[in-house]
């Protein structure tokens, strides 16, 4: 049953990154975009500077929601450890992060998450359900 909740955390949090990396790329392109409509030379660059680093700080913040969503998926030992610190992060995300962190320490510190990412669970579900090896 916690395979489900597996795959859609790791889809959640990949979503998650992905609308970080595209708030970036929006937040760039309207602070900067806000000084070079000025013409003055001097706003430029200095609405450049602060949407490169509010970009920066975005970016930083998303790729490795996509790294553990990726990996979560994959039942990456080290995945679980990752996605709850982001998690841990995400409380102060109010309403959302705080939803999403308390369900992804619901799902990854189940004892059945655990057997999963530590190898303790000797059969492998395919996706149509049936159980192998």
């Amino acid at each position: 049953m916690m395979r489900k909740h597996v795959t859609v955390l790791g889809a959640l949090y990949i979503a998650l990154g992905i609308l970080g990396l595209i708030a970036a790329l929006v937040v760039f392109a309207a602070v900067a975009g806000g000084g070079w409509i000025s013409g003055d030379r001097s706003v430029i660059a200095i609405t450049s500077t602060v949407g490169a680093i509010i970009s920066a700080i975005l970016i930083f913040l998303s790729v490795p929601s996509i790294i553990g969503g990726a990996a979560l998926l994959k039942y990456a030992p080290w995945a679980r450890m990752l996605v709850l610190i982001l998690a841990v992060l995400n409380l102060l995300n109010i309403p959302f992060g705080t939803a999403l962190a308390v369900y992804t320490m619901w799902v990854l510190l189940h004892d059945e998450t655990t057997r999963l990412f530590s190898g303790g669970d000797a059969a492998v579900v395919s996706p149509v359900g049936g159980a192998t090896g």
